[in-house]
């Protein structure tokens, strides 16, 4: 799936339809009892930040979203009963969180409570105006602070209509959103044809969440894990990394963020790179030892430190649930004079190896155990570098032709987020930055310098895929005047 935000999804005029849970299913709400399933720990981080940030005068939105095409002329009540069957699928959508003083309690509304309001807002003939009312309208929407969440629109055209939902990120996580449009489609065709759809019942996050946390409250604050990610921070100079190149940062306060994104390798490039790191460990290793060169030629670093974000899915039964599955493991990995690409492989597997296990202790339980000696300075807590092979997923073979993405939302932020999705027509990055020049003509140097690592894993006869003419000038200013190319011989025996 190709990761963009709303302006960059293929957006086009017509006629606007929403779908929210009606406001007798609202009102519901105030009057139900305590669930006495807690939020994850990373759902109360991630609201109690927002919070926090609104406090100080700034509202944030955080929502993530799917966009897909419905082909041929819609029958918007069997889109409707998609819609509402899908949510009663995942029964994070129907849950919630009050305040009861300084703590989040939730509450989980029944299955059969749940109604979905159509509602016609009218044609929009420029795509401009559509897309600043979809972005206004699923801020408001899809806010960590209100409830529900979530909200489904559909832009009907007689040739096509084009799905747009947007969700809090408390509620999803990528691979959720990746799985969106088949399961849609499923639904969809279902009702068109008159015929039920077959299929064992999702699993729900609100008891993954139970789970988790019943099991992370038993660790304490002299735990191996703590000791293990208490000395990563430290080492970090006493906060969790960010990308190690300069950013151009003025101290302090939240910074305006941008999207870059674009196709970095075709299919042949990604499955030969593929094949060179599989010895190793497959392409997330070479993804993480190359950006680890990579911003080492940038700025000198001469350990590269990140936190690499696992799914939490470890058993089937999760896998086709709705929400946020993500654990976190911190690595290091020492690139100042390692002779070659390999070296700098096997470090990455090295450290994978002896770290992922600590993916599976919440690391915002961990952060709690700290004590007072760690305080973050942004609500970006680190820099991410994430990949997902996505060809598995139902549906991925479409994805081009049903002009499918994924949506987030880029506002503020000081923290580098990068995110590579191996497509079947090749490799596909986006990231989020701090909006200064200098971050800008770094992370340009980023993509041309990962670029070229992969095409020379991938041999001489691969080839970069083609370029926007537009973004010529910008990379020729933002490199230096020598390439960044990195030598890589033929993988030995690990």
């Amino acid at each position: 799936m190709r990761m963009t935000d709303i302006q960059r999804c293929e957006v086009r005029p017509g006629r606007l339809v929403e779908w929210t849970l009606s406001p007798a299913t609202v009102a519901l709400a105030p009057g139900l009892p305590e669930d006495p399933r807690p939020p994850a720990y990373i759902q109360e981080s991630h609201v109690r930040t927002v919070r926090s940030v609104r406090e100080d005068g700034l509202v944030l939105p955080t929502w993530l979203g799917a966009a897909f095409d419905i082909p041929g002329r819609v029958d918007l009540d069997a889109l409707h009963e998609a819609l509402h069957h899908w949510t009663l699928r995942h029964e994070t959508l129907r849950s919630g969180f009050r305040w009861v003083e300084d703590d989040m309690r939730r509450f989980t509304l029944d299955a059969g409570a749940v109604e979905l309001q159509r509602e016609e807002i009218g044609d929009f003939p420029e795509a401009g105006e559509l897309i600043r009312y979809l972005q206004d309208r699923f801020d408001a929407a899809a806010y960590a602070l209100g409830w529900p969440n979530f909200i489904y629109t559909a832009v009907v055209r007689d040739d096509c209509t084009s799905v747009y939902m947007a969700f809090d990120h408390s509620n999803v996580d990528g691979y959720s959103i990746m799985r969106i449009p088949a399961e849609i489609h499923e639904l969809y065709t279902a009702g068109v044809e008159g015929r039920s759809v077959e299929g064992t019942p999702a699993s729900s996050y609100v008891d993954f969440c139970e789970a988790e946390r019943t099991e992370a409250d038993r660790i304490d604050d002299d735990h191996a894990i703590v000791s293990r990610w208490r000395g990563f921070i430290a080492r970090c100079g006493g906060q969790l990394p960010n990308l190690p190149v300069d950013l151009g940062l003025e101290p302090g306060g939240l910074h305006t963020q941008k999207l870059m994104r674009e196709m970095l390798v075709d299919a042949d490039a990604a499955a030969a790179f593929e094949a060179h790191c599989r010895p190793f460990g497959g392409s997330l290793l070479g993804i993480l030892a190359a950006t680890g060169l990579v911003v080492h030629r940038i700025s000198r670093t001469p350990v590269y430190r990140t936190v690499v974000p696992f799914h939490t899915r470890l058993k089937g039964r999760w896998s086709d649930s709705v929400g946020w599955f993500v654990g976190a493991a911190p690595i290091e990995v020492p690139v100042a004079g390692a002779p070659d690409f390999h070296t700098v492989l096997r470090a990455v597997r090295a450290e994978l190896r002896a770290n992922r296990p600590l993916a599976r202790v919440p690391l915002d339980r961990v952060l709690r155990l700290l004590g007072p000696g760690f305080r973050p300075e942004s609500p970006d807590l680190y820099s991410v570098v994430s990949f997902l092979d996505t060809r598995e997923v139902p549906g991925s073979t479409r994805w081009a032709d049903l002009k499918v993405y994924g949506l987030g939302r880029v506002t503020h932020g000081d923290k580098v987020y990068v995110w590579f999705n191996r497509l079947h027509e090749g490799m596909w990055f986006t990231c989020r930055y701090p909006d200064t020049d200098v971050a800008y003509k770094n992370m340009r140097r980023y993509v041309e310098g990962l670029r070229d690592v992969i095409l020379s894993a991938a041999g001489p006869t691969r080839s970069r895929p083609p370029e926007d003419p537009a973004r010529r000038g910008a990379r020729a200013e933002a490199r230096p005047g020598t390439a960044l190319r990195i030598g890589v011989r033929q993988p030995s025996t690990p």
